[in-house]
């Protein structure tokens, strides 16, 4: 969804001002994917009230999604578009590093994280990642970053210090841990962002995607056989493959193409903006399943995230 570069509107952004139709359907394309994104925690939480670790929950959940990666990759070329080039081993192994950055660490991080803080304050924190895509950016390219950057920067971080607890110490070191799992695991995103802002134009964006899904699924199943047993498979009740099928296909597939359909359609500024109706919806889901409640603290700090978003997406652009 972000470049490394600051996400100012482009050309593309301005073009679909003539097409009114294509806009709206991509925002709601956008806007669903990160509500479906936001529930991910609200099903982590139902599977870990029935005794389901977090390993065995990533790992299946990348098992049920990575045959539907590999089927859109491999699914015939439309009629009137360009056949995808030859697959060059640089830009496989950068998608696949991608992958287990992000799906396979990230991954591991993030759902251990749901374990020990509300999934409200997860969604805040993990939706931190733009702003680090900013700052590698800045840095990878050798330059500075524009003052109103570096102020949504402060502001994203900011916003990460009041979501953990803010002045109130005993909430802070209670959410510690949890929140610096996150914080990983939202690092692990903007690494992937990184990576795919230069190599989905050479494999295109499902295709990278199906790379980086299977490689992941693969190293979680060698994680997996060689930490835990697949013993504990057997034990997963009927209901439990229900909610783990929904994780994997509705909050991991399903929002993954929407997204990726959606920017095609209105880019990736507008993209950012529809985004941000993700961590509003996870506070309400969590209240409304778990008696999640925010302090006003954690609150203006979920503002100030989802706000810096706004500040890094809305922009003029520059010549």
């Amino acid at each position: 969804m972000y470049d490394s570069r600051v996400n100012t509107p482009t050309d593309h952004d301005s073009r679909l001002d003539a097409y009114p139709g294509k806009a709206r359907a991509g925002m709601i394309m956008v806007a669903v994917a990160a509500m479906l994104f936001a529930s991910k925690g609200i099903f982590g939480k139902w599977l870990y009230q029935r005794g389901v670790g977090f390993e065995l929950l990533v790992t299946v959940r990348a098992m049920i999604a990575m045959p539907l990666f590999g089927w859109l990759a491999l699914r015939p070329t439309p009629a009137g578009d360009m056949p995808a080039p030859p697959l060059r081993p640089r830009a496989f192994i950068a998608a696949a590093i991608a992958g287990i950055t992000c799906y396979y660490i990230g991954a591991l991080v993030d759902f251990w994280a749901l374990m020990l803080i509300d999934a409200s304050i997860e969604r805040v924190l993990l939706f931190s990642y733009p702003a680090m895509v900013v700052a590698l950016g800045a840095v990878i390219d050798r330059r500075a970053p524009e003052a109103r950057v570096v102020w949504a920067m402060l502001l994203t971080y900011a916003g990460i210090f009041f979501a953990m607890g803010g002045i109130d110490v005993a909430e802070l070191r209670a959410n510690l841990f949890g929140a610096a799992l996150v914080l990983i695991a939202a690092l692990t995103t903007a690494v992937y962002f990184l990576i795919g802002a230069r190599y989905t134009r050479e494999l295109g964006s499902t295709r990278f995607a199906a790379i980086a899904m299977i490689s992941a699924a693969v190293l979680l199943a060698i994680h997996f056989a060689v930490f835990r047993s697949f013993d504990e498979v057997r034990t997963l009740a009927a209901y439990d493959w229900a909610l783990l099928a929904v994780l994997g296909i509705a909050c991991m597939f399903v929002p993954g193409l929407l997204q990726a359909e959606g920017m095609k359609r209105v880019g990736a500024s507008r993209a950012a903006i529809g985004s941000t109706i993700g961590p509003p919806t996870t506070i309400v889901l969590a209240a409304i399943f778990f008696a999640e409640r925010l302090t006003l603290w954690q609150l203006l700090g979920s503002a100030m995230i989802v706000g810096s978003v706004l500040v890094l997406s809305i922009a003029a652009p520059k010549k």
